[in-house]
């Protein structure tokens, strides 16, 4: 795909403005609270996926209204002492996948913890609708859109948090070198979990979706974006009405709350994240940052040149496992 989006001189100073209502904190200090009247009671089972450098654990925990969440738990075998863990959010239609396709983080010496993400594809993890979540189109974008409370990111971001504090509670993690990451939708969940949670290690989030959201829409006609401008196409109505609710899990009114060291990359080549959005979110974050870019590349962004990235970034950090 060609160019579409600023010129990246452009793009490296595009801070826009952000768009939290007054009320963003307090709705977040709400549902917080509201999250954690549910005892978060984490279950790890060990599971024998074949393979011989690393253990792997089936584990679930309670997220939005106690209702279980699954995941990984994967770390090097013969591990001693406490070891730095990377929380890591998955990517819109995905879910955790399969164990053994997540092994650079344990084969780096790290503690691994992955997130399923609720109701999406290949992922273990339901999605009970509790309450009227009112028209919208497939998918999970306009899903509860008219009313924050009724959001479905809401719920997402609520077990996002939840996971973090899985891997500060587990005994192999040491609490104070806790990184977040994820691609995509998980990078968004890292900025908004980073944002909620400040004290974290680091966070890295790859071409973040969920940022500058109503550029997003503008500007990609890819899902998940376009699942926007199609509910708004036939409900022209409720424009600012959806804008608002979106608001509430914009990555750039996160970005603006998070302190820890952070790691972006862009690709300049992104029909579903595209790069002024990503820019948006890293312009306004508050904490220490670096961001790869990558002018060819499309929504795989530095795909496995970034994965290096990462791990050069942890070492960069002093959050690299101890003899690494």
């Amino acid at each position: 795909m060609p160019l579409f989006d600023k010129p990246l001189e452009e793009l490296v100073g595009y801070r826009p403005a952000r768009t939290e209502q007054d009320d963003f904190d307090a709705f977040w200090s709400e549902t917080l609270l509201q999250v954690r009247r549910h005892d978060l009671a984490p279950a790890f089972a060990q599971v024998d996926v074949g393979l011989r450098t690393v253990d792997a654990f089936d584990i679930s925990f309670a997220g939005w209204n106690g209702e279980r969440v699954k995941g990984w738990f994967i770390a090097p075998r013969g591990r001693a002492g406490r070891l730095p863990c990377i929380v890591e959010y998955q990517g819109y239609g995905v879910g955790r996948r399969l164990a053994h396709e997540h092994l650079l983080y344990a084969s780096a010496g790290y503690a691994h913890l992955v997130v399923d993400a609720r109701g999406h594809s290949r992922g273990d993890t339901g999605d009970r609708h509790d309450f009227e979540s009112g028209p919208h189109e497939p998918g999970f974008m306009t899903d509860g859109v008219l009313d924050p409370r009724s959001y479905y990111y809401r719920r997402l971001i609520s077990d996002a948090v939840r996971a973090l504090e899985v891997a500060r509670g587990h005994a192999h993690v040491d609490p104070e070198r806790i990184v977040l990451a994820g691609p995509s939708q998980g990078g968004g969940l890292a900025l908004a979990v980073a944002g909620l949670e400040p004290e974290v290690a680091a966070v890295m989030p790859d071409v973040p979706f969920l940022c500058h959201i109503r550029r997003g829409v503008t500007l990609s006609d890819r899902a998940p974006y376009s699942e926007v401008a199609q509910f708004l196409r036939k409900r022209p109505d409720l424009v600012e009405q959806t804008f608002r609710t979106l608001s509430y899990v914009d990555g750039m009114n996160f970005a603006a709350r998070a302190s820890a060291p952070a790691l972006f990359s862009v690709a300049l080549m992104d029909p579903i994240c595209p790069p002024s959005t990503v820019f948006a979110a890293y312009q306004h974050y508050r904490g220490p940052k670096q961001i790869r870019i990558y002018e060819f590349n499309e929504h795989e962004g530095g795909d496995a040149y970034h994965a290096q990235e990462r791990l050069s970034f942890l070492r960069d950090e002093g959050i690299a496992p101890t003899g690494s």
